[in-house]
């Protein structure tokens, strides 16, 4: 095959990790989605996560089990929303020296979004001020705004 680039398996899945990261966050980016493609969507952050076991660290596995969350989030499911949210902590909890500042931010912000989403709004809450107190001690100041924009956007479901 013209053209073809011979890789090696482990390099297979990160590019296939990396492509199917961006893939959802084109999606979630798109205003108007159709149903087609949130299925899509979910569909590919579970792909990402699946290459991403296959070849990275714990820090990947929480960012992946935190895409996961965020996108079943974002499309109004509940029960994954959370149990995924609740993973990525626990992985961020069990390997702290992989995790960077914004991750155990963005550990806490799934979380009060989860359960924002589910109604209950006082964990919620905490969540929320967990992640905001983790968030104001990310030390690199890009790092910190473009954390503090996403606190800023989204839907809360009433919370904030």
């Amino acid at each position: 095959m013209a053209g073809a680039t011979e890789m090696t398996l482990d390099e297979a899945h990160l590019a296939f990790a990396k492509q199917a990261n961006g893939e959802v966050w084109s999606l979630l980016d798109k205003a108007d989605r159709s149903a087609d493609e949130d299925h899509a969507m979910v569909v590919a952050a579970f792909a990402s996560l699946y290459h991403w076991r296959a070849v990275g660290q714990a820090v990947h596995h929480q960012r992946g089990e935190w895409l996961i969350a965020h996108v079943f989030t974002v499309l109004g499911d509940v029960r994954p929303a959370v149990a995924y949210a609740e993973r990525c902590m626990a992985t961020t909890e069990a390997h702290r020296g992989q995790m960077t500042d914004f991750d155990l931010a963005y550990a806490y912000e799934g979380l009060a979004r989860a359960h924002a989403l589910a109604g209950r709004d006082q964990d919620a809450r905490h969540y929320l001020a967990e992640a905001m107190r983790a968030g104001s001690e990310i030390l690199d100041p890009d790092d910190r705004s473009i954390f503090e924009g996403d606190v800023q956007g989204g839907d809360w479901h009433g919370i904030q």
